[in-house]
Parts: structure tokens; C-alpha cells; sequence
């Protein structure tokens, strides 16, 4: 009996297109294909992270953060609510953003209150959840983009800018944990041209 080879490449979009869920094909620079490509670049910054805290109850959030944004790519990726693979993944909803923000709560009740911005650095670990933030940002921005055309659910909309937060307090809470100053920024005074 012959086995059929699994290979990772198709060739199919050497003509610069890609498949979404439904089949249907789309230019790679889609603004679709970019939304949940910018969520799978957090994916990835949200496993350095997972990888580099030696913190289980954060490790394990963020194992289930890494679930949660597979399925919300799979939702990006799909066009029409129908195609949606419903019978094994359920849509991100209300329940989600509810849990991150019980997680944002709970970190922010153990930081001291910020009085100033917050420059990026210090340790790697919190450098990880600065670059997570910003990258997840720019998922967002790509998300509303297509959502200013094309119906995105209000739950992943809403999902994505709370991660963001937590990206933030997370950072925070990495910088007290490790015992390590936070780099306050303090603006210089402008100096006054006579």
C-alpha cells in the first residue's frame, strides 16, 4: 500500500493568493488575510512569552490565550458566519472578553498606581509583553480596517483591544515580580529659545 505524502507546501499561492475557511481565494496583501495574520503573529509573541515566565498561573492563562486567538483567526478567516467549523470550535464571545478582564483586574489590584508613561525595557520578559501590545494593536487597527467593510463580530473587536491591556499590565506585573525598577518616563523640559 502506498502512503500519501503530507507536505507543507501546496504551490498554490505561488500566484500571490491564499484560501480562506471557505475555499474562496484571496490576494495574500487581503486586508481579511492581514487580520488574522497579525493574530498569528501575537500567537507567536504570546509563546515567547509563555516559554520565558517561569510563573505557571501565567503560563497557563497564557496557553489559554494562544486557544482563544487560533479560534478568533479561524473566525477572521472566515468569510460568512455559516462557514464558521462550528461543529468543534466555539466563536470568541462575551465569555472571553469577561475573562480578560477578570484577569486584568486581578493583576492590577497588586500594582502600584501609574502616575507616569511607561518606556518599554528592563528585562526581556517584560520587553516580550510590550512588543505582544503593540503587535496587537496593529491586529486591531487591520481588524476594524476590515470591519469598516466587511462584518467582524463586535466580541472579537472588543477581545483584541482588551488583550492589549493586558499585554500592559502584564508587563508590569513581570517588572514587580522580578523585582526590577519600571522605567517611568519623566519628559525633559523644553528648553525655551530666547
Amino acid at each position: 500500500m502506498m502512503m500519501k505524502e503530507n507536505k507543507v507546501y501546496t504551490k498554490t499561492g505561488d500566484d500571490g493568493t491564499t484560501s480562506l475557511n471557505s475555499g474562496l481565494r484571496v490576494k495574500k496583501h487581503h486586508i481579511r488575510v492581514a487580520a488574522y495574520g497579525g493574530i498569528d503573529e501575537l500567537n507567536a509573541w504570546v509563546g515567547l512569552i509563555r516559554d520565558t515566565t517561569k510563573n505557571l498561573l501565567d503560563q497557563e492563562f497564557l496557553l489559554t490565550l494562544q486557544n482563544h486567538l487560533m479560534v478568533l483567526g479561524t473566525q477572521l478567516s472566515t468569510v460568512l458566519e455559516e462557514d464558521f467549523p462550528s461543529e468543534f470550535l466555539d466563536p470568541i464571545d462575551q465569555s472571553q472578553v469577561i475573562e480578560i478582564e477578570h484577569q486584568i483586574d486581578c493583576i492590577s489590584l497588586e500594582l502600584p498606581p501609574l502616575k507616569n508613561f511607561v518606556l518599554p525595557g528592563g528585562h526581556p520578559l517584560v520587553s516580550y509583553c510590550h512588543l505582544a501590545r503593540c503587535v496587537c494593536r496593529r491586529a486591531e487597527r487591520q481588524i476594524t480596517e476590515l470591519n469598516a467593510n466587511e462584518r467582524v463580530s463586535p466580541f472579537v473587536i472588543a477581545f483584541v483591544n482588551r488583550l492589549s491591556d493586558y499585554f500592559f499590565v502584564l508587563s508590569r506585573k513581570f517588572t514587580q515580580d522580578l523585582e526590577i525598577e519600571e522605567n517611568k518616563w519623566i519628559p525633559k523640559e523644553k528648553k525655551r529659545s530666547s
